[in-house]
């Protein structure tokens, strides 16, 4: 099995700046993609942003020029540096790492952006 652990979640103000890590660990092989996706309270989990193994990356119009997604393959660890957050990312992010026909997810992590 694969585990996702997320970090970095916490409470800022509009405006202000947040970093998200997930390390994977378990039983690793190698992967497609690894990600972030977020949910808000009665909407749908949606993608954020995604990196492959090569390094291409792939924004929600939404976080365009605003989230940086970065990828440590040694460390087996995906970053989401958040800038300018705004109210309307709140949410609980997620951490997704895809292989082949195998997707794994972390608990999540709460991101509260106060107005």
């Amino acid at each position: 099995q694969v585990q996702l652990v997320e970090s970095g979640g916490g409470l800022v103000q509009a405006g202000g700046s947040l970093r998200l890590s997930c390390a994977a660990s378990g039983r690793l092989s190698s992967f497609n993609t690894m990600g972030w996706y977020r949910q808000a309270p009665g909407k749908q989990r949606e993608l954020v942003a995604d990196i492959t193994k090569g390094g291409d990356t792939n924004y929600a119009d939404s976080v365009k020029g605003r989230f940086t997604i970065s990828g440590d393959n040694a460390k087996n660890s995906v970053y989401l540096q958040m800038n300018n957050l705004k109210p309307e990312a709140t949410a609980v992010y997620y951490c997704r790492r895809t292989w082949n026909f195998y997707v794994y997810w972390g608990q999540g992590t709460q991101v509260t952006v106060s107005s």
